[in-house]
């Protein structure tokens, strides 16, 4: 177990010096198509029963107006609560972005949903602030993510196999560094954001499947935005609180990768290298492979569901612990459930946000399809490793026929098969539907894809808070 190391003073040292100017071209390419993700995610987000529920909480709390919530008009609450509800609708779907990574023992749960700590936190310092420049929005942005994602990269694989939820507690440095960043800390009031952050840092994956598995992601803004505010009002915290033997990696993960840690932060960034991939789906990422081969074979089978007899799934550990509901009541629990997954593609020959309603999935076909698929831990395929999704689907027909699939082990929406401009955009526009009129919808999406170049920032928190292209408020929730 490594225990001693300098990676705070590592973090520290990048998160000063880093700028704009250093950021490469294709960073800020993807950074914009994830933003562009984001945002989406923060619309389709805002209509679900736990953010409604948060934006109740947040407007009955009441206090300053930092900024507004997604969904919830023009009245606006202090900044950490704000984060709380940006970040829970950001993940509220499941449907975030998430960091790549291609060592071969890395346990692919581990990795964080970089995008919604790091935009969350920039985007409302900036709505407290005013007036700040996109470019420093997207340094503040970058700043985050690649902070979060080598974090999760570094951490010994325990971490998640012992049951914490990564996007959760790594996900609470990636919003503390950018809200730092946008903030202009510095020095020990860097250190001690870092410091709060570790303490604050949580989540457990007992609760995938139920509201509170969006909220980790949520907590881990408010948090990192609290740690970045109350260390610049001189808070203090351990200077050094990743490192040691009572530091975060120790404590919640055993320790670390010494050899990666050495490389450094920046070197090169992340998300350039190895990458980040945009969901195709709503559901945890590890399905995704497993749900287009299924989609394959009902399409070229022209499968119907009255046609099936039994589906049986094969794949390993790395899919079958996270993804761990053998039949789904409800639309959360679904995107941890196979059967409730491979059940919907059948039954839809899609999985869309729209899919994901407690009404159908608890549905008689939905729950008779999922009673007739079996989830197998296969060996052979636990035997070559955790670095790629590897599944088998095999269906059996009801006139005697067994269809076999392999799910391609490479991801579509990942850095070898990303998803095109245009496929984004539609899953932006998927994403407003009914949230965001079409001129708003348009108006919104060039803002963000010139984020940098000189955009509003002020009209994009507008645009996701009013939910109408004139920026006038929707009906406000508790608006006292």
């Amino acid at each position: 177990m490594n225990t001693i190391s300098d990676i705070t003073a590592q973090a520290i040292y990048f998160i000063e010096r880093m700028t704009y100017a250093d950021l490469p071209e294709e960073a800020l390419v993807i950074g914009r198509r994830c933003m562009v993700d984001t945002v989406g995610l923060y619309l389709a987000g805002s209509r679900e029963p736990s953010v409604r529920i948060l934006i109740e909480d947040a407007f009955a709390q009441g206090g300053r107006g930092d900024a507004p919530l997604p969904g919830g008009g023009s009245k606006k609450v202090p900044a950490a609560l704000a984060g709380r509800v940006w970040g829970t609708s950001g993940h509220a779907h499941d449907w975030d972005d998430t960091q790549v990574s291609h060592d071969p023992n890395h346990v692919y749960g581990l990795l964080t949903h970089p995008s919604v700590p790091a935009l969350t936190a920039a985007l409302i310092i900036a709505s407290e602030l005013g007036n700040v420049d996109g470019r420093d929005l997207m340094l503040a942005f970058q700043t985050g993510f690649e902070v979060e994602c080598k974090i999760s990269e570094w951490m010994n694989p325990h971490h998640y196999r012992r049951g914490h939820h990564t996007s959760g507690t790594v996900g609470t440095f990636g919003a503390a560094a950018a809200a730092a960043k946008l903030l202009g800390l510095t020095g020990d009031r860097l250190a001690h954001t870092l410091g709060l952050a570790a303490s604050f840092a949580a989540g457990i994956r007992v609760n995938f499947g139920t509201m509170t598995k969006p909220l980790h992601v949520g907590r881990a803004c408010e948090n990192g935005i609290t740690a970045a505010v109350l260390a610049s009002r001189s808070f203090e915290a351990d200077p050094a609180a990743l490192d040691g033997t009572w530091g975060f990696f120790s404590v919640m993960g055993d320790g670390f990768d010494i050899s990666k840690a050495e490389v450094g932060f920046g070197a090169p960034l992340t998300i350039v290298k190895p990458g980040v991939s945009v969901k195709p789906y709503p559901s945890g990422i590890l399905t995704h492979q497993s749900m287009d081969a299924m989609l394959r074979l009902v399409l070229d089978h022209d499968l119907k569901a009255e046609e099936v007899e039994r589906i049986r799934f094969f794949a390993g550990k790395n899919i079958i612990e996270p993804i761990r509901y053998p039949m789904a009541r409800n639309h959360l629990q679904a995107k941890f459930s196979m059967p409730a997954l491979l059940a919907m593609i059948v039954l839809c020959r899609r999985a869309s946000h729209h899919e994901f309603e407690d009404a159908f999935v608890a549905g008689e076909a939905m729950q008779d399809l999922q009673a007739r698929t079996d989830v197998i831990n296969d060996l052979e395929i636990d035997a070559l490793g955790y670095d790629k999704i590897r599944s088998r689907i095999e269906v059996v027909t009801k006139d005697g026929r067994t269809l076999v699939q392999w799910a391609d082990e490479r991801y579509r929406g990942g850095p070898s098969n990303p998803l095109s401009d245009g496929e984004l955009d539609d899953k932006f526009r998927m994403c407003a539907e009914g949230v965001i009129d079409v001129v708003g919808q348009n108006e919104l999406l060039a803002l963000v894809r010139g984020i940098d170049a000189g955009a509003d920032i002020g009209r994009i928190i507008s645009l996701i808070s009013s939910g109408h292209s004139e920026g006038h408020a929707t009906k406000e929730l508790a608006a006292g």
